[in-house]
């Protein structure tokens, strides 16, 4: 169990703080970029699923994603990365703390049914019908929701857990609807599926449990990752302008807060530094430029404190 697993694997470790990251799959990747840009150090044997960090008192230890919001809310972990969808599924929402939302391991939880049948065009159409998930839970709640239920484990739809390869269901004549995790929506419609409706928008999220045991080690991480997401957002924009157009020029780009302003040695003349999203920074520059700003520079920013 999650108790037994921890204290047996891990009896050298109780001064540092311990922190869960997927051992695999759709965020282990991502999960391992963002544990380098944050400046946590660490050598992983092969085939051990914990890593000593060796410039910080951390450890990391490698879970299944879906095991890692439990061992957050029961305390066995202090902080992990893992998926929204993880989190309400294990009906931990109530027992950790959502530090950060991430922006990557973005998709849908929703149900699919056959895209040839045109009897199923809405989740309702599947009430009382056969549905397979390896997201048990969510489904029976969202189920209990289309039944006007109350309890749902007293709903009529019969819900069956299938741990992986669930757009299949429908084709061998398993189930007439699924519940599961669509990114792109390829692999559905490859399997002649399609969305009838989306229970959750998910990504992956920083929690930390409700008794923290390293508090200031934990509001490090969390700023050390709201820099590295601001420095991916943001871009830092230089330019020079006539005085009597900065106010203009200021609603125009804003910044997070405000604009730094300096003078400069020619009369009349200011410099002004702000912080731009990527997305709208040409828009940005554009405008800038017709109001009467030059010497536009755009500098990229590798990392932050917001």
């Amino acid at each position: 169990m999650a108790g037994s697993y921890i204290n047996t694997s891990l009896p050298d470790v109780s001064d540092r703080m311990l922190f869960a990251v997927p051992k695999k799959g759709r965020l282990y990747d991502q999960c391992l970029s963002l544990l380098n840009n944050i400046g946590i150090e660490f050598n992983r044997k092969p085939r051990h699923d914990i890593a000593l960090v060796t410039n910080m008192p951390i450890a990391l230890v490698f879970l299944p994603a879906a095991d890692i919001a439990t061992y957050v809310a029961k305390g066995n972990i202090d902080i992990g990365i893992t998926g929204l969808d993880i989190i309400r599924e294990s009906e931990s929402e109530n027992d950790v703390v959502e530090l950060v939302r991430l922006g990557f391991g973005k998709c849908k939880l929703q149900v699919q049914a056959p895209a040839m049948d045109q009897r199923l065009v809405t989740a309702k159409d599947l009430v009382g019908k056969r549905i397979v998930t390896s997201f048990i839970n969510l489904t029976r709640q969202r189920f209990a929701e289309l039944e006007g239920v109350d309890d749902p484990n007293n709903i009529k739809t019969q819900v069956r857990f299938v741990s992986g390869s669930v757009e299949a269901a429908c084709g061998l004549g398993l189930a007439d609807g699924i519940v599961d995790l669509v990114e792109s929506g390829d692999t559905m419609r490859a399997a002649g599926l399609h969305a009838v409706d989306t229970i959750l928008d998910t990504e992956s999220v920083l929690i930390s449990n409700n008794h923290l045991r390293f508090p200031k080690l934990v509001d490090t991480i969390r700023q050390r990752v709201e820099g590295i997401l601001a420095a991916r957002k943001y871009v830092l924009c230089q330019y020079n302008i006539e005085r009597e157009h900065l106010e203009k020029a200021c609603r125009v780009a804003s910044g997070r807060k405000a604009p730094t302003v300096t003078q400069l040695d020619q009369h009349g003349w200011v410099a002004v530094s702000v912080m731009i999203e990527r997305k709208s920074l040409a828009a940005k520059m554009d405008e800038l430029k017709e109001i009467g700003a030059i010497d536009i520079l755009v500098l990229q920013i590798s990392n932050t404190r917001v």
